[in-house]
């Protein structure tokens, strides 16, 4: 039975918040890039769209279908990552790995709102969706980076 006390509180109210208010769930009608990356594990989902002016996500899109732990992911990358390089989306996905798999301190800002994901830790089927959306804003941000350089 603890172990059902304990998934009730890794739902916290903070988390399931985050997740029913997930900012720019608009796609892009014209994105420099487009990512859909999946959790083999789960089945969540996240695609993301971007378009970059001078190194900075200048529009974010995404289309979220993923646990409350990887919608309240998406959300705080979603309110965080307008005017962010790909350097910085880089960081914060190691961090966020860090801090799931090795215990690590969470995010740096702008991403540091990721901290509320800190009880996932003892839940390692679930750190592949929280990582969903910075992966996917990561490619997209590559991808975008490559197109603007071809």
């Amino acid at each position: 039975m603890s172990g059902d006390t304990d998934l009730i509180k890794l739902y916290s109210s903070r988390i399931l918040a985050l997740a029913a208010d997930i900012p720019h769930l608009e796609r892009l009608e014209n994105p420099d890039a487009t990512v859909k990356r999946r959790s083999p594990l789960c089945g969540s989902t996240v695609t993301v769209d971007v378009t970059v002016e001078n190194g900075r996500v200048a529009e974010f899109g995404q289309d979220v279908k993923a646990c409350a732990l990887g919608q309240a992911s998406a959300a705080v990358v979603g309110a965080a990552v307008i005017g962010t390089t790909r350097d910085q989306v880089e960081t914060a996905r190691d961090q966020l790995k860090s801090m799931l798999k090795e215990d690590g301190p969470a995010p740096d800002a702008p991403f540091d709102g990721l901290e509320v994901l800190q009880p996932a830790r003892d839940y390692k089927n679930r750190h592949a969706s929280i990582l969903l959306a910075l992966e996917a804003t990561l490619e997209a941000l590559e991808k975008a980076e490559q197109a603007n350089c071809a």
